[in-house]
């Protein structure tokens, strides 16, 4: 499967993924982040804009992808919320929507399996050659040589989003750091478009490091 003909979230859920372990093992948040790729890319698309920060539909069109078509429909049927509380509300929904993408197109093998007495879809790691080419891929936009401004809007925001889950099948904390401008700068690519697509994606960016900055906290405290 080519990597470019994922979307934004099921590339972020792949890039998780330790491909030698064969584990989901990348972050501590996968639905904020994937539901962050998700609206970030509908925004790239113009589906949805922002009204004085809160996310709305544009018209009654379709991606063809069920995960974001999904996301739409939705954003349509609920009530206005801020594109930060879009990140969280209800994530696992778009989490649930694009293993069963992936599953479906062969990337993950589905199990099934009990948690808390009850039956749940679980999945296994199927094609660890496409999360190796992802990552790979990946890597390079984080590290160069490319400029940055002949990095599409869409890689851009893939690694911007993982740097901010801190992913760490991309890359180390070390590595982070290093790149620190590098990743400044492809933050800004990510909503170069236009003015207000920059305002939404720091916004959906921000909402990502709180979310793991919380979920670390937590498992420090042993909470």
């Amino acid at each position: 499967m080519p990597n470019g003909s994922l979307s934004l979230a099921a590339r972020l859920y792949l890039l998780c993924w330790d491909a030698e372990r064969m584990e989901l093992t990348g972050t501590s948040c996968p639905g904020p982040l994937v539901r962050a790729g998700a609206l970030t890319e509908l925004a790239q698309r113009g589906m949805l804009a922002d009204a004085d920060g809160i996310a709305r539909p544009l018209g009654d069109n379709r991606t063809g992808d069920p995960v974001l078509d999904g996301l739409l429909e939705l954003v349509e049927e609920s009530r206005p919320r801020t594109w930060t509380r879009w990140v969280t509300y209800h994530a696992t929904y778009t989490l649930d929507a694009v293993g069963r993408q992936l599953s479906e197109a062969g990337c993950l093998r589905r199990r099934r399996g009990r948690l808390l007495g009850l039956f749940s879809a679980q999945y296994e790691l199927d094609r660890a050659d496409v999360v190796k080419s992802l990552r790979e891929e990946a890597r390079a936009v984080l590290g160069g040589p490319v400029p940055v401004e002949d990095i599409s809007d869409r890689d851009a925001a893939l690694v911007a989003l993982a740097a901010a889950a801190d992913v760490r099948t991309l890359a180390t904390g070390n590595e982070r750091r290093r790149h620190r401008g590098r990743i400044e700068a492809l933050t800004e690519r990510s909503g170069a478009a236009a003015p207000t697509l920059k305002n939404v994606f720091q916004e959906v960016r921000a909402a990502v490091i709180v979310e793991v900055t919380s979920a670390s906290a937590t498992g420090a405290s042993g909470g």
